[in-house]
């Protein structure tokens, strides 16, 4: 009763809207205020919303990631067309031919400003078409591969034709694994060098088949060091130290994940405590995919086989590790799967049919899924709002520090073509996530500036403080996540990964009781948290903060 009481206390009604506010719940109180939802009329539970930000971003991004120390959103699509929506400014041509006098003078890289939607031209001197790339310790874009001129091109590194992916490495390093006809990988040496050689990696030869669809392989880095490896329908984990294969996996049944089959895969989160275990669990989600090794061959035929419905989870540091089925809300192929700050997972672009390639897929997934690693099996996943907007090949999406989700690309086609079945696509959205719904911002922790830290040490009690409108704040109720910005292209999100901070202590200050001081502790190392910048949510009952950068090092 006590709490049927003091909810009602604190449920203040908006007139004529049936928008709800509330300054701080208990678990006991989420549970009444999805009665007074449905009392209200208002859905059980919130599914999220869209917004269109832009109507050009003048290049398809096909390749984005987001820049920490200008807080501006990097997209890029391929040279090979010499065609954009931008032109280079002030007249500027980049020559292509000395002896014919070819030129382009379109742009085929911008800077997107995720609070104005303005756009900063950049040029591109070589083809960064299926490329891949990630963030230095510094927080600057290192691009490896491409097309033609640029499959040789660093961005510091001599390297194979695209449809590679880039890893970083617990030393700040990175790694780059396969691309097309290239059954290696090799490290990024530093700027102005070169590598003499590749490390030869047998397991993308043994996965390989008629269609290629061991193509931009997933690789994350894991826990204790070593880097998953997933292509096609199996996996390893790889020593980069020792540069040997430590385990073979088991084969994640039901099909083919890897591109043209392109499925979707994340690091899930990984939960510290302020004294952890040797041994740090670390799991991985695979989902979608095609359940036919030869969808590319027949699209090619347009016949479009139904992508796969299904996900395999594992925990790669077990023993003994097995995949564990789990079905999604609807079949999904050349999909995104992002992380978000709470530590959920969103799920959303791609087809219901077909597989990655010009033109090669039908019937575009619009309903994006969220999924809810800690829930029971069977109720992970829920459908959200769909978008109007089809997200086929080539689209890409970016974790902004508000919270919100940058959708952006999609080009089935080779060029910018406009006539066609899913024509070239430079509309932008945003997507906010149901934690973003009028019914919960209200007690949206503030981080206040000052008081958050810009540089922290490994293995570190660091302190900050947010404003929050709970006068009280009981430290089950809060999280502190640190998430890693994604190099994403082709279904792949580079790099991406959510750490959940072990914490001390949550304080109010008595003086001021609406600010909240927390204690928490930094990662243990560059295994868990390789170094560089990342974003710093507060989480306060499943609603989080904006974001501070914060750089681990």
């Amino acid at each position: 009763m006590s709490c049927l009481i003091t909810l009602l206390e604190m449920l203040k009604i908006t007139g004529g809207r049936g928008s709800i506010t509330i300054s701080g719940r208990s678990r006991c109180q989420n549970r009444l205020f999805l009665l007074f939802r449905v009392f209200l009329g208002l859905p059980n539970e919130p599914k999220g919303s869209w917004e269109l930000v832009s109507v050009n971003s003048g290049v398809s991004a096909m390749h984005s990631i987001l820049l920490p120390k200008v807080n501006k959103v990097l997209m890029y699509d391929a040279t090979i067309w010499k065609k954009s929506e931008i032109r280079l400014p002030a007249g500027h041509c980049r020559l292509l031919n000395k002896t014919t006098g070819e030129n382009d003078c379109y742009c085929h890289s911008v800077l997107f400003d995720i609070a104005t939607s303005a756009i900063t031209p950049l040029e591109l001197h070589t083809d960064t078409w299926c490329s891949s790339g990630g963030l230095s310790v510094d927080g600057n874009l290192v691009g490896t591969g491409g097309f033609q001129g640029g499959a040789k091109t660093v961005r510091y590194l001599e390297t194979c034709q695209g449809y590679s992916t880039q890893a970083e490495l617990p030393d700040g390093g990175f790694i780059v694994v396969g691309g097309r006809d290239a059954f290696s990988y090799e490290y990024i040496p530093r700027e102005g060098r070169s590598n003499a050689k590749s490390f030869f990696f047998d397991f993308l030869r043994k996965t390989s088949d008629k269609d290629e669809n061991n193509l931009y392989p997933f690789v994350h880095l894991s826990t204790d060091g070593n880097l998953f490896i997933f292509a096609n329908d199996r996996s390893v984990l790889l020593n980069p130290k020792s540069n040997q294969v430590v385990r073979e996996l088991p084969a994640l049944p039901g099909g083919h994940r890897s591109y043209p089959a392109t499925g979707m895969s994340v690091l899930l989160p990984i939960k510290l405590h302020s004294r952890n275990n040797e041994v740090i669990p670390a799991e991985v989600l695979v989902c979608g995919g095609s359940g036919h090794r030869d969808a590319y061959t027949q699209a090619s035929k347009d016949i479009f086989y139904t992508a796969l419905e299904d996900c395999g989870r594992i925990r790669i540091t077990d023993a003994k590790p097995v995949w564990k089925r789990e079905i999604m809300p609807s079949p999904r192929v050349m999909g995104d799967m992002m992380i978000l700050p709470t530590g959920d997972v969103l799920l959303l672009n791609g087809a219901k049919r077909g597989c990655s390639g010009w033109g090669f897929a039908r019937e575009p997934n619009l309903i994006p899924a969220i999924y809810h690693p800690k829930a029971r099996l069977g109720n992970r996943f829920r459908a959200l709002q769909a978008s109007t907007i089809p997200r086929m090949y080539h689209s890409s999406s970016v974790v902004l520090p508000d919270g919100k989700i940058l959708v952006a690309g999609s080009n089935t086609n080779n060029g910018y073509v406009y006539n066609a079945m899913f024509p070239t696509e430079l509309r932008v959205e945003k997507f906010s996530p149901p934690y973003l719904d009028p019914s919960m911002i209200g007690h949206r922790p503030v981080i206040i500036a000052d008081r958050a830290p810009k540089l922290i040490a490994y293995n570190s009690l660091f302190r900050l403080q947010f404003r929050s409108t709970a006068l009280k704040i009981e430290k089950e109720d809060i999280k502190v996540t640190m998430y890693a910005p994604s190099f994403t292209t082709h279904g792949v999100a580079m790099n991406q990964r959510l750490i959940d901070l072990g914490l001390e202590d949550v304080i109010t200050e008595m003086a001021f009781p609406w600010i909240h001081t927390i204690k928490a502790v930094s990662p243990p190392s560059g295994r868990v948290a390789p170094p560089g910048y990342y974003m710093l949510f507060v989480v306060h009952q499943g609603v989080p903060s904006v974001a501070t950068w914060v750089q681990i090092k």
